[in-house]
């Protein structure tokens, strides 16, 4: 039996980091762990809770709410497909607005939220055998892992890829808001304090604007077994 290993997906938004790592993890029978959802679905609960005040979050009862957000994934059954949820409620389609993807670099930046994702994800990696994407996977959460991809693209192709997704789901957002958005989002993730967004050392980079997910795969599979062996 092959050796199980952690592979560790990070890089800027909008580059598909999740349905690349989602596929290999179902190629490899492995976990896949969606840290950028994890976040989202925090800062859905701070935006229900009211913790959030014109951009800036809101220091009275941080602590308390950060304890009562419980975040998770949970098997659809008719889609087979792992949904997330916040306290025990499936909200895979409230976390994929432009709402929380305006705020999700924010909340992300806030130490006390980092700390406890941080530390629920490593607690799921114990076991190897998964699968996890991000902005600090390799740098922070997995900084061991056997195999760090560093995904890239280019912003306006990003956003394009971005606003075909969001029309599909019948929301209405335009091409030059997505746009601004992903700027924002990558000069909030490479400047915060606390787990700026980098590539780790031993990173090896993955630059897809120009790449299908089926090229992405046969790049990456033998990455994979190198590793494995």
């Amino acid at each position: 039996m092959s050796k199980k290993i952690v592979i560790a997906v990070d890089g800027f938004s909008s580059c598909g980091k999740s349905s690349f790592a989602k596929l290999i993890a179902q190629r490899l029978g492995y976990l896949y762990i969606d840290s950028g959802a994890m976040y989202r679905a925090v800062t859905l609960g701070f935006i229900q809770n009211g913790l959030i005040e014109n951009g800036v979050v809101k220091g009275d009862g941080l602590l308390d709410n950060i304890k009562r957000l419980e975040v998770g994934f949970s098997l659809n059954p008719k889609t087979k497909k792992h949904e997330t949820t916040l306290n025990g409620v499936v909200v895979e389609e409230q976390i994929r607005t432009i709402s929380v993807a305006n705020l999700v670099s924010v909340i992300a930046a806030v130490s006390e939220v980092r700390e406890r994702m941080v530390e629920l994800q490593r607690k799921l990696g114990i076991g190897k055998g998964i699968v996890m994407d991000g902005r600090d996977i390799g740098t922070v959460v997995f900084p061991s892992a056997e195999l760090k991809i560093f995904m890239t693209a280019e912003p306006k192709i990003r956003a394009e890829r971005r606003l075909k997704e969001m029309i599909e789901k019948g929301q209405e957002v335009n091409l030059a808001e997505i746009l601004a958005n992903i700027e924002e989002r990558d000069y909030l993730d490479q400047t915060r304090a606390i787990s700026p967004l980098r590539k780790a050392d031993d990173a090896i980079i993955l630059d897809n604007s120009l790449m299908t997910i089926d090229e992405q795969m046969v790049w990456v599979e033998k990455l994979i077994e190198e590793r494995i062996k």
